[in-house]
């Protein structure tokens, strides 16, 4: 059945996180009709809200009802998502999904560690999909996160990345391609990067936060250890020693990149750091 002969519905999964809250605004702005999923089914304006919870199958086929598109955004703190995922997208598929847009990350591609699995089986599933590659989040130095308790409690962001660079993204163009992928009459079929306007080192960036919000940041350098041992208090070991080793990778350069891709989908350029913070400090 075409888009134009039934209205769609899409299932956004994580739909009070940080991009699936975005997604989800962002879609019932533009009329289109939302199943907002998460674990405790909670309200989101405009949308109907499901219960839904990776760990839990009884939970799919109700989420899954009348949805002919799903944004899928991973089981958090998980090394393995696969094992959730596929069996979920299988059901997705037996349901009548037949578009969707995975969550992924700039650092893992098709048939890379955790997602990059769900990644590589997503174009068998479904004929229409797309899989979102953005770099770090801007968002990680606010609210509740790691970064945001440090520059707050120790006036410092704590990395093991060097003088590493990163096209740092801010969450709102995420959401802005992804609410593209999910609704254009033809799916990317592909994957896409998705960066900011410029690669940024932590120093770069503990400099902006220091500018803008008046309060001195700094950028301190942690061995690959010392970030892995510091995560582990937090998470289980595996998955600390994962994000360790991104700091690696994004030391050896792996992450100093930018693309066009929030331009070439949305229309517009993608928003600074710099703007992001004066957002956030206003």
């Amino acid at each position: 059945m075409s888009t134009i002969d039934a209205p769609s519905v899409t299932l956004v999964i994580g739909a009070t996180g940080t991009t699936g809250g975005r997604v989800a605004a962002g879609l019932i702005a533009g009329g289109h009709r939302v199943k907002a999923a998460s674990r405790r089914a909670s309200p989101v304006a405009g949308a109907e809200a499901v219960r839904f919870d990776w760990n839990e199958p009884a939970s799919w086929a109700g989420a899954l009802d009348g949805v002919d598109r799903v944004y899928l955004v991973p089981p958090i703190g998980s090394s393995d998502p696969a094992s959730a995922m596929l069996p979920f997208l299988g059901q997705a598929r037996a349901a009548g999904v037949r578009r969707a847009v995975l969550l992924s990350s700039s650092a893992i591609p098709a048939g890379g560690p955790a997602v990059g699995q769900v990644h590589q089986e997503l174009p068998g599933l479904f004929e229409e999909w797309a899989v979102l590659r953005p770099s770090w989040f801007m968002q990680n130095f606010t609210g509740s996160t790691p970064h945001a308790r440090s520059i707050v409690e120790e006036g410092a962001i704590l990395t093991a990345s060097g003088d590493g660079r990163v096209g740092f993204v801010d969450a709102d163009d995420i959401a802005a391609v992804a609410v593209r992928a999910l609704t254009d009459p033809q799916a990317p079929n592909t994957d896409l990067i998705l960066t900011g306007p410029q690669a940024l080192s932590y120093g770069d960036v503990a400099a902006i936060i220091t500018e803008v919000s008046g309060r001195p940041v700094v950028h301190r350098q942690l061995t690959f250890e010392q970030l892995r041992d510091r995560w582990a208090a937090e998470i289980p070991l595996q998955f600390a020693t994962m994000l360790a080793d991104l700091d690696r990778t994004i030391a050896e350069g792996a992450e100093d990149r930018t693309s066009d891709t929030v331009q070439r989908v949305t229309g517009r350029p993608p928003g600074t750091f710099r703007a992001f913070a004066e957002r956030e400090v206003a």
